[in-house]
């Protein structure tokens, strides 16, 4: 545990998770809220297996993204800061989808937001490891 999350300031994991949970279920943020964070580090740039998995969808798809530009979530209008302790894997990535079996999302520079959550629940895609393999 971070010293922010010991002084209260950032959520712990476990506060995220029983916040995400909270959500309806069938809604991403409940599904986000039963997968582990896997990514702890910026994504910026990285390559993001997305986890979109039963029973997210009705079938498995493979979504790749390369996450390019973040958007903090916006603070109710009535308080100047978000009140501790900070949501942590708040905000969007605009992202890039450089592999794609879905349907909806084609490959090619077709751009999507993704929540913070759900990059940090991803899988992280190692190219070096990927091209040794074939």
């Amino acid at each position: 545990m971070g010293f922010l999350e010991k002084i209260g300031f950032i959520e712990t994991a476990d506060q995220e998770q029983a916040r995400l949970s909270r959500a309806p279920e069938g809604s991403q943020n409940h599904y986000l809220s039963t997968l582990p964070v896997t990514i702890a580090e910026w994504p910026k740039d990285l390559l993001v297996e997305l986890p979109w998995e039963p029973p997210r969808t009705d079938r498995s798809f493979h979504v790749i993204v390369v996450p390019i530009e973040f958007r903090e979530d916006a603070l109710p209008e009535s308080v100047d800061e978000e009140p501790p302790p900070r949501k942590r894997h708040s905000g969007v990535w605009m992202c890039a989808v450089v592999f794609s079996d879905h349907p909806s999302y084609p490959v090619g520079g077709f751009r999507i937001d993704v929540p913070a959550a759900e990059i940090a629940r991803g899988r992280k895609i190692d190219l070096a490891e990927v091209l040794a393999q074939s």
